[in-house]
């Protein structure tokens, strides 16, 4: 496959592949897989052989996490696929892209009035799993990397965060506790002081049946086994935006994992940036995607 010339992308914002991994919750082992064995994404060569990617090789790439998570094996996908599935998906992901670049505008403006316009106009129209699909969560990405960019500031960031932390906070104390399915024990890892990927997670878990205990965030890891055991918890969901210190995987969770009777998982931006060191401490990897996450919490239980 020809590699295609950064002189070819003059004027077009970029990503390096280390950004693409945060917005997608793809691994860069993966991409660099996925490019080389299986020639499914064609990036942007920097002169000095760096890699670079479009938005269209990040909507690439989520089209082909969509087609593992229904089952395709990714050696059964090939690149004529992702191109006939941009022309349908293109006027929907432009639609999306203007609930986007309002809610910056607002948000960038502090102007809650109409954030909570936006953000209601979007759940009136579409179930609330889509909207926190296709507009939540790549907000919460976009406001962390305008903030790594310096475009953004800290405050814009804390201002939705509040926000949202208030609506999904009320979405959660009024969610069914009828459910019967697996109990789940959340918890943000050691250092993580942000909650709203916790939330998403719980409601969309309390969704599909699970029962919820929420230990919140910044949680140490010695105490999780003997409340996993109290309570009877068919499994431990750790959730982290951050890297921890390296003491905390390679001994902390080691130990955790060890001790507790029931599957330890880890997801959020964590989950990608210490794959591997996650895996070797005998917990189980989820990445970004709450769908796909899920997905391999019900393999594992069932």
């Amino acid at each position: 496959m020809k590699t295609q010339l950064i002189e070819e992308y003059a004027g077009k914002k970029l990503y390096t592949i280390g950004t693409v991994s945060k917005l997608t919750g793809v691994g860069v082992i993966t991409l660099r897989a996925w490019e080389r064995r299986y020639e499914l994404i064609q990036p942007v060569r920097k002169d000095s052989g760096h890699r670079l990617y479009t938005r269209k090789h990040i909507d690439q790439i989520n089209r082909i996490t969509a087609l593992t998570g229904q089952g395709m094996r990714i050696s059964q996908i090939l690149p004529e696929m992702l191109e006939s599935a941009e022309s349908g998906d293109q006027q929907q992901s432009d639609h999306w892209r203007q609930y986007l670049d309002s809610l910056i505008a607002a948000i960038v403006s502090f102007d809650e009035n109409r954030v909570e316009e936006i953000y209601n106009e979007a759940l009136s129209l579409y179930p609330i799993e889509l909207v926190t699909r296709r507009l939540l969560r790549p907000l919460l990405i976009e406001l962390g990397l305008r903030w790594e960019d310096q475009k953004g500031s800290v405050a814009e960031e804390h201002f939705f965060a509040f926000y949202l932390r208030n609506k999904l906070g009320a979405r959660f104390h009024h969610r069914s506790r009828s459910k019967t399915g697996h109990q789940l024990l959340l918890a943000g890892l050691p250092g993580e002081h942000h909650e709203i990927a916790l939330l998403l997670f719980s409601l969309a878990a309390n969704e599909q049946g699970y029962q919820i205990i929420s230990l919140g965030s910044n949680m140490p890891l010695l105490e999780l086994a003997q409340v996993a055991k109290k309570t009877r918890a068919n499994a431990v969901v750790l959730s982290g935006s951050i890297n921890p210190e390296r003491k905390t995987f390679a001994a902390e969770l080691a130990n955790l994992t060890a001790s507790c009777k029931v599957p330890v998982f880890i997801g959020g931006q964590a989950s990608v940036l210490a794959c591997d060191t996650i895996n070797k401490a005998g917990a189980i990897a989820l990445g970004n995607d709450l769908e796909l996450g899920l997905q391999r919490i019900a393999d594992q239980l069932s």
